[in-house]
């Protein structure tokens, strides 16, 4: 059974260049930027879905048990969400949800996996949300820019690391089959 193991819809994002464009253009980058970052979301998150269901297709066909799928995704309006941040305060309501949407999906993904398979493949990072809240309060708004590098950062990593996990994934179906 072949996984797709990289998906060309989740490439990563340059924080740097972003950033650098949206104050040449006094912050109108930013709206493709957080479009991007949620669309992006939003396309992993549902073909993690197409990925756990074909994980389990294949453990029913070997008879093995089957891990209790109770994730639930609420998928984000990107244009919504992207439009929405002219008003700057739904701008740090969209980086909360997307540093805690990033986090349970981690976690629940590292427990789906750890059920399906007992190799260990995926280490969940970690996000210190309340950290990120305080620091952002303490400057007034300006730490929400560190906190938005941090999420751009976190969510390139676990896409990376997606890809990685989908070879592993492969190599052990294969092997076990």
């Amino acid at each position: 059974m072949q996984l797709a193991i990289y998906n060309p819809k989740e490439r990563v994002i340059w924080f740097s260049m972003w950033f650098l464009a949206s104050i040449a253009t006094f912050g109108v980058t930013f709206f493709p930027m957080f479009y991007r970052l949620i669309d992006g979301r939003n396309r992993h998150f549902n073909r993690e879905a197409e990925l756990e269901q074909k994980i389990i297709n294949w453990l029913k066909q070997k008879n093995k048990p089957i891990p209790q799928a109770n994730y639930s995704l609420h998928e984000m309006n990107a244009k919504t969400w992207a439009a929405s941040i002219i008003l700057i305060i739904p701008s740090f309501f969209l980086l909360y949800n997307l540093s805690k949407d990033l986090r349970e999906h981690e976690l629940y993904q590292e427990k789906f996996l750890d059920l399906a398979f007992t190799e260990k493949m995926f280490m969940p990072q970690t996000i210190s949300i309340k950290k990120y809240v305080i620091i952002t309060i303490a400057t007034l708004g300006i730490g929400g820019i560190y906190w938005l590098y941090k999420v751009v950062n976190l969510y390139n990593a676990h896409f990376k690391a997606q890809w990685q996990v989908e070879k592993e994934l492969t190599r052990l179906m294969e092997a076990k089959s």
